[in-house]
């Protein structure tokens, strides 16, 4: 299974959602891993930040590093979860590594399926790349029930996602028919607006205390 997340406008929660279907995949199979491409997952999960190379190094290397190099990348997260991070600086900002062409998608998309792991990806603020989409089992968009972000995610090339995960928040005017609507997907998931999951997130508590309502709403996604 390969799980890629990524929204079309900062600030939806998809680096939650991403670390979220990790941590459950990772209790259900006992050996899964999640790559780093926007760079605030160990900050999330209250991990530290990797030391070494990353995700950014592997796609722009020249010459193309070998089969084991992507695995060389992984350091334990948590239990039966493994994270290959961004690399660069922690807090760089960014998502997908500019400089990576379509070969190194091709590359890393083939890697993953040959691999068999279950595996999920945050690839931030951009819509994964064709060779990553097309591999994936399942692209999934993150957004808010906001206009701004509905607009973009309707600007975003045909095939960037084959669902839908809305985080709900209280007063907004549109809602899951409206984002079903707009953008002709399927909704596969709605996690509320729970205090518990923002207090989860600002402690680094994902990892090892999943709240409820998030695990409950993400369950049929993982």
């Amino acid at each position: 299974m390969l799980i890629v997340c990524w929204s079309a406008k900062g600030g939806s929660g998809t680096t939650v959602v991403a670390a979220s279907l990790a941590v459950l995949l990772a209790g259900r199979s006992g050996d899964a891993r999640l790559i780093d491409l926007a760079g605030d997952i160990p900050a999330v999960l209250g991990v530290a930040e990797p030391a070494g190379p990353g995700m950014k190094d592997w796609l722009t290397a020249d010459p193309p590093p070998a089969p084991t190099g992507l695995r060389a990348l992984a350091r334990p997260a948590g239990p039966g979860l493994e994270l290959v991070g961004r690399g660069g600086p922690p807090g760089e900002p960014g998502s997908l590594p500019p400089a990576a062409g379509e070969a190194a998608w091709s590359r890393l998309a083939e890697q993953l399926v040959a691999d068999g792991r279950p595996t999920v990806i945050d690839a931030g603020c951009a819509p994964p790349p064709a060779a990553l989409g097309a591999a994936a089992t399942a692209t999934l968009l993150v957004i808010r029930p906001c206009y701004l972000a509905l607009r973009r995610a309707a600007a975003a090339p045909v095939g960037s996602a084959s669902g839908v995960v809305v985080v709900t928040e209280p007063g907004r005017a549109l809602g899951r028919r409206d984002v079903e609507t707009t953008l002709q997907l399927p909704v596969v998931a709605e996690i509320p607006n729970d205090p518990a999951i923002a207090r989860a997130v600002d402690a680094g508590l994902l990892l090892g205390r999943l709240p409820v309502t998030l695990a409950r709403a993400l369950r049929s996604a993982a």
